[in-house]
């Protein structure tokens, strides 16, 4: 009889663990719901930079010592060729809808948390008061400052290649290519 009852015991212990461990089972790690956006953006960016080195390719390059009038007109020929090359370019190419969104999650943290007051600030420090309006395609207006972005920020943010920088103006975020001194994309209101 004791026999028979610490069977019964022992059969209890087992299935009470086992069905204990079915229910603590982890359950499978959730597929990272950002990873295709970031994916479409870096195909993306990949994209606007094969068209820059093309464009690039063709016009000579600056010499080491250079004045500052060579390099603006060196600009200006470079983002006329990116213009054309990109011809039916608008928002949203680059920084796609869901990216934009993706962004503002991304950023709305730093913007609202305890050091979001003095990041704007610095963001907004030297900001050009007048009515700035953006294009892709479009030359970075030369009358507004090129912003800082603080590194809270760019900590938030997918890497970028060598010829483009994220800046803002005025609480838009947009993607400047530095060679061509041109708005890629841009987000509105990426912060308020």
């Amino acid at each position: 009889m004791l026999r028979m009852l610490q069977s019964a015991t022992l059969g209890v212990v087992l299935a009470t663990a086992a069905l204990d461990a079915s229910q603590t089972k982890k359950p499978a790690p959730a597929v990272n719901a950002n990873a295709a956006t970031l994916k479409e953006f870096s195909r993306r960016v990949d994209d606007y930079v094969a068209v820059h080195k093309k464009v690039e390719n063709t016009l000579p390059n600056l010499p080491k010592q250079t004045t500052p009038q060579e390099i603006d007109k060196h600009q200006r020929a470079m983002a006329t060729l990116i213009q054309e090359a990109r011809k039916t370019a608008k928002p949203g190419d680059i920084f796609h809808p869901a990216m934009q969104r993706l962004v503002r999650n991304l950023l709305r943290p730093i913007f609202s948390g305890k050091d979001g007051a003095q990041i704007k600030a610095e963001i907004l420090d030297n900001e050009y008061k007048g009515n700035v309006k953006l294009a892709v395609n479009g030359r970075y207006p030369d009358e507004v400052p090129i912003s800082t972005v603080p590194p809270q920020v760019l900590a938030q943010l997918p890497k970028m290649p060598e010829e483009l920088e994220y800046r803002f103006v005025q609480t838009n975020l947009i993607l400047l290519d530095t060679h061509a001194h041109t708005i890629a994309d841009f987000i509105v209101d990426a912060f308020k």
